[in-house]
């Protein structure tokens, strides 16, 4: 049996050490290491000897069977490092690295905020984690009001000093409006970009997470027309000189009056469709001249001084740039989506 397993073992280097090639090897190595093969064979055998033969002719067994397998491993390596250099073609051009690129919601954030800054404007950033002053209470929605049914809201798990819960995600950027009273004074010019939460039902139309842009312009006779004129410019500069703006009467608690901005459908061209629910009509912008409750809560003179707010769907008009139907895909972390843009 030892001579048997000897010369098995010589037989088998012999044979794999010519072999240059992948596939060679592993057909000899099934040939004789394999469930089948013919090393295996022997060490089956080795059952029928007596307790002395097993357990000398098992050990050499087992130091032949662990031999192999490393030279086995050895030439496997010789070959694939050989079959690496000769494949090398130094005159073929280098693998491409591909690039990121900002997401979509990003570009038109940067792209609005430079459009603006070209206006006077300057850009205030906020918390996203808020407090329910900020959010609700000084901007004229108390407690009691019924506007918070407006805004489902995602509250923090803990508890101030009186026991309510105060802390939560903000619901709009407009919880930075008197945050930027506080700090800046008037007059005061300022967008105020960022993320917003609200917990509702996703559709083609919602998310419960999105993004917008905030802006507040205070001085001294500042009236509705000036509101009228920059939403228009904005409009137009977004989406070209035929776009088509109107305005309406809304009621939004910070501001005195309210208006609701829309534009025509990209999708219909203002014929009536899914995304626009029938109407040829999309909201991109709500709008108004703040509430002298606001501004009295940002310690801003309101006999003196006053003031318009206006709130842009950062994710809304990327949707109408580019024709996109269903605001979920902006989160939805495809890259068969995002690479398009």
């Amino acid at each position: 049996m030892k001579e048997k397993l000897e010369l098995l073992k010589k037989q088998i280097i012999e044979k794999i050490s010519s072999i240059k090639e992948i596939n060679i090897l592993e057909d000899l190595q099934t040939k004789y290491m394999g469930r089948k093969g013919e090393f295996t064979k022997i060490l089956r055998s080795i059952s029928e000897l007596s307790l002395n033969e097993k357990r000398e002719i098992g050990q050499l067994a087992n130091l032949i069977k662990v031999e192999l397998q490393d030279k086995f491993k050895e030439v496997r390596e010789k070959i694939e490092n050989l079959t690496v250099k000769e494949s090398i073609d130094v005159t073929l051009p280098g693998e491409e690295m591909k690039k990121g690129h900002l997401h979509p919601i990003s570009q038109i954030q940067y792209e609005l905020e430079d459009f603006f800054a070209s206006l006077g404007f300057s850009v205030v950033e906020g918390l996203e984690l808020e407090s329910d002053f900020y959010n609700f209470e000084s901007l004229n929605i108390p407690a009691f009001h019924p506007a918070r049914d407006m805004q489902d809201t995602f509250y923090v798990d803990i508890k101030n000093k009186e026991g309510n819960y105060d802390l939560l995600l903000r619901t709009h950027t407009s919880s930075v409006q008197v945050r930027a009273m506080e700090k800046f004074g008037a007059p005061l010019k300022c967008i105020i970009p960022g993320r917003c939460f609200r917990s509702e039902a996703t559709d083609v139309r919602h998310e419960h997470t999105f993004y917008q842009l905030e802006g507040l312009m205070i001085d001294e006779k500042i009236n509705l027309a000036n509101l009228k004129g920059l939403l228009e410019t904005v409009a137009r500069y977004l989406y070209g000189q035929q776009t088509e703006v109107r305005m309406r009467p809304k009621f939004y608690p910070f501001v005195e009056p309210g208006v609701n901005g829309e534009v025509t459908c990209f999708l219909c061209a203002g014929k009536g469709c899914r995304l626009c629910k029938n109407t040829g009509w999309l909201e991109i912008f709500g709008a108004g001249m703040i509430h002298p409750n606001v501004l009295r809560a940002g310690k801003i003179d309101g006999k003196k001084y006053s003031g318009y707010a206006f709130g842009f769907g950062l994710t809304r008009l990327s949707q109408l740039r580019h024709s996109i139907d269903d605001i979920r895909l902006f989160n939805s972390g495809d890259l068969r989506f995002l690479t398009q843009f």
